[in-house]
């Protein structure tokens, strides 16, 4: 009983929460790019939250099942297809022996989710499945326990409203953001563009980083810090005067202006964003950050 990748896409892996704990070791924490939609997947089909599924990138890859699961598509809209039949995002599918699973072309989104029904039977390490493999490979073998989770009426509940919960993510509104160590160290026209001006994510965007097109920002001082921690969501500013933001493979430390963080219930809507896509910042605080991220939390207890 397995999933076979037939095809591999072109930046595909197996993710869960991530690997915490570990940084001070030098090692990444990795983890769901987009965390809401990939609990939102899992959700569905009553999994536990933190069950490892297959973040996609597209062009992404094709699955063949080698035993019958239930299924579910979150995110990123690729156009899923079961044996060329398009299938339906955010609710469970039912797939059968050599059955095959491939992404047509991307409508919304930047990341889609698969999360599989059952139980993956590889050993994790150091207590999470985020880049066991590295990236999917063609002719790689995903050995999956099929269960049957029943379905209670929190269940059907959030049956009802997942194509409402999966709509956060594609929210156009605008990315909150914390001021950083390096906020003070802003130009006042640096503050007014960061928090006035668009900005847009580029082709040299990927899991370690999200590099930013927009306005070039100055500090009033040199830019030369301290290496210190840091964490998916900061806003870096590089020499140049560009802003790139750490997203889940970053790296544990780093010596640029730390500018700021986005708050952790808006992240999954920045990965999702396009290249093409506008965007602008601005400001909150940690009060309404915390109240926002236990609302969502909140949402997935069965």
């Amino acid at each position: 009983m397995s999933i076979e990748i037939i095809k591999a896409g072109i930046a595909d892996s197996l993710q869960d929460k991530g690997r915490y704990g570990f940084q001070h070791l030098g090692i990444q924490p990795h983890g769901a790019l987009d965390f809401f939609s990939a609990q939102l997947s899992n959700y569905i089909l009553n999994n536990k939250l933190d069950q490892p599924v297959f973040e996609l990138h597209f062009p992404a890859s094709s699955f063949l099942f080698n035993a019958a699961y239930k299924i579910c598509i979150t995110g990123a809209n690729f156009v899923p297809t079961i044996n060329k039949a398009v299938i339906t995002l955010n609710e469970p599918i039912q797939v059968h022996p050599n059955d095959v699973l491939t992404f047509v072309k991307p409508l919304t989104g930047k990341v889609a989710y698969l999360a599989i029904e059952g139980h993956l039977e590889k050993e994790a390490w150091l207590d999470s499945y985020s880049h066991l493999d590295g990236r999917l490979q063609k002719g790689a073998i995903y050995p999956f326990k099929p269960i049957t989770n029943e379905q209670g009426p929190a269940k059907a509940a959030i049956l009802a409203r997942s194509q409402e919960w999966a709509q956060l993510i594609h929210n156009q509104s605008s990315i909150r953001i914390l001021p950083g160590p390096a906020w003070e160290h802003l130009t006042d026209a640096a503050l007014n563009q960061l928090l006035s001006k668009p900005f847009q994510s580029t082709l040299q965007s990927n899991r370690m980083g999200y590099l930013l097109k927009g306005p070039l920002l100055d500090l009033n001082r040199p830019n030369q810090y301290l290496s210190a921690g840091v964490t998916r969501g900061t806003l870096q500013l590089l020499p140049n005067g560009s802003v790139t933001v750490l997203m889940a493979d970053h790296q544990t430390i780093g010596g640029y202006a730390n500018l700021g963080q986005i708050i952790l219930v808006d992240l999954p809507r920045f990965a999702q964003l396009k290249n093409d896509t506008a965007f602008h910042f601005s400001l909150t605080n940690v009060n309404t950050a915390h109240q926002l991220y236990q609302q969502i939390q909140k949402g997935f207890i069965h």
